[in-house]
């Protein structure tokens, strides 16, 4: 589809919606191309939960219990 920039500024919003579509949209200047407007590249939908999954490690350690803090629950939870 081509488009005068005079008509497309009046008309912007449903352009960008019909690009949004797929069309790919043709802006002209005295009845020649100039540019075009068309759909962004969108990334794939991934889901949240493993988004970061090899992106970083934990320390082997993470998991090793601190005697003091353990103590300072089990007297919290006592109370």
């Amino acid at each position: 589809m081509q488009v005068a920039i005079a008509e497309a500024k009046a008309q912007f919003a449903e352009l960008i919606r019909r690009a949004e579509a797929g069309e790919a949209i043709e802006l002209t200047r005295y009845g020649k191309p100039v540019a075009r407007l068309v759909a962004a590249e969108r990334p794939v939908n991934r889901p949240l939960i493993g988004a970061m999954e090899g992106a970083f490690t934990l320390p082997d350690d993470m998991f090793d219990g601190d005697e003091e803090i353990a103590e300072a629950f089990e007297t919290s939870a006592q109370s």
